[in-house]
């Protein structure tokens, strides 16, 4: 495995790759790793002659009241998780190398942005959309690959994949859960023993959801009633919103057609949760 830490110097191993004809498969995250991130390694490794991990904390995603300076960092572990995935590069940029100075030019997201956690998050994915557009272009990746627990980053990566031709394919990778159907998530070690029970109806409630449907519910409303319902009285979580869209689009429905999302996120004492469900409506 070899870390790279200049543009200049990933680019030309990715050239040298090309040349040879490999593919590659790329996984963007912002480093400390954890099991989420493995799995989509292990697809990357499982579908590609080559793959790259990048560890890049991005500023430009970072709202007034989120703390760049303190999100947490462990170059050395995350390396030794990569080693034992079979990784063959780790581009490790600093902030200077990736933007060496003012932009001249801004990627700024129109559309997918406006709802769920976006909603609360204004120039969230414009920051996230302008790395992913500079990463693209270093990588020059064959498969790319992203998790479906953050359905709305996914979704803002299809819209620019698309919108911009880059000729790469956007690979959703599905939630990893614990036996009880929670996702995981490094936030999950935050929560208290009463709200790590009580967090198992997220999931429940997005599969009575699915059932209801299957039996051709077909108004939003009233499956959002019912998740909500389910929460409320079976634990004592905070609910900041479950919604319904068409995906990856994410707009509104008034009856379900094609293809959705479920989504919510849900407060258990300091810990915010969030999960969803994406379905396929015959």
């Amino acid at each position: 495995m070899k870390v790279v830490t200049t543009i200049q110097e990933m680019q030309s191993e990715i050239r040298q790759l090309k040349e040879k004809g490999h593919s590659i498969g790329f996984v963007p995250t912002m480093g400390f790793l954890h099991e989420g991130h493995l799995t989509l390694l292990k697809k990357a490794r499982q579908e590609n002659d080559t793959v790259v991990l990048s560890i890049f904390v991005n500023p430009l995603q970072f709202g007034p009241k989120e703390d760049f300076s303190t999100y947490p960092r462990d170059f050395e572990r995350d390396c030794a998780l990569a080693e034992g995935e079979k990784i063959d590069y780790v581009f490790f940029p600093s902030v200077k190398e990736m933007y060496p100075g003012s932009a001249s030019v801004k990627v700024v997201v129109e559309k997918r942005t406006d709802v769920l956690c976006g909603k609360s998050r204004p120039g969230h994915f414009d920051g996230v959309a302008t790395v992913i557009t500079k990463l693209f272009n270093i990588i020059m990746p064959t498969r790319a690959y992203f998790g479906i627990k953050d359905a709305q980053q996914v979704a803002v990566i299809d819209g620019l994949i698309s919108d911009f031709n880059f000729p790469i394919e956007l690979v959703a990778v599905d939630i990893v859960r614990e036996q009880d159907g929670l996702a995981k998530s490094s936030r999950n070690v935050n929560l208290l023993p009463e709200d790590r029970q009580q967090a198992t109806v997220l999931y429940k409630s997005l599969q009575a959801a699915k059932e209801a449907i299957f039996h051709g519910e077909r108004n939003p409303v009233t499956l959002v009633n019912l998740i909500k319902e389910m929460i409320t009285s079976e634990s004592k979580g905070e609910i900041d919103y479950v919604d319904i869209f068409s995906y990856p689009e994410l707009k509104p429905l008034e009856e379900l057609n094609d293809r959705i999302i479920i989504a919510l996120a849900v407060k258990f004492t300091k810990v915010r949760l969030i999960d969803n469900l994406i379905i396929n409506i015959n």
